[in-house]
């Protein structure tokens, strides 16, 4: 079963695969993606993540339940922060494991591709000038659909 955590503080990438891990010499593949603020223009100040809590980790179980049933996974970690991040900051951690790289590899992108377009996340970014909402992009609405197949 996966493991969820929506938090605010900030997650050590080493320690959250050596915890998924341990114990479960099956495992031939570990992937991991971890996404971070990053600051295009050079003007953001801080980027704001807010969620429903309780709603926002049953929806992350939810499709991570989907990724097992899929791939022959043997440990699956999300961790999506929230609150006020600076550029540089962690965003969030997907790691899973699995006895071959190909299964680990497509439910890591399965997993990211949900995440970034369908998870019950909003994203503020303020900048020196101006306070906006962050719109979704349909690069990566598009994302999903080759998991339709």
């Amino acid at each position: 079963m996966a493991s969820i955590s929506v938090q605010s503080n900030d997650f050590d990438i080493s320690e959250e695969i050596v915890a998924l891990k341990k114990g479960n010499n099956e495992v031939g593949a570990i992937v991991t993606f971890t996404g971070t603020v990053r600051d295009v223009g050079g003007t953001l100040k801080t980027m704001t993540l807010e969620h429903y809590p309780g709603m926002t980790e049953k929806e992350l179980e939810r499709i991570a339940a989907v990724a097992e049933a899929r791939w022959p996974l043997l440990g699956c970690r999300i961790i999506h922060r929230y609150g006020a991040l600076k550029p540089g900051d962690n965003i969030v951690l997907v790691v899973t494991l699995s006895a071959h790289r190909g299964a680990a590899f497509k439910a890591a992108e399965f997993l990211m591709d949900y995440l970034k377009s369908n998870a019950p996340f909003w994203k503020k970014e303020q900048t020196g000038k101006d306070n906006s909402w962050v719109s979704s992009k349909q690069s990566d609405a598009s994302a999903l659909d080759k998991w339709e197949k």
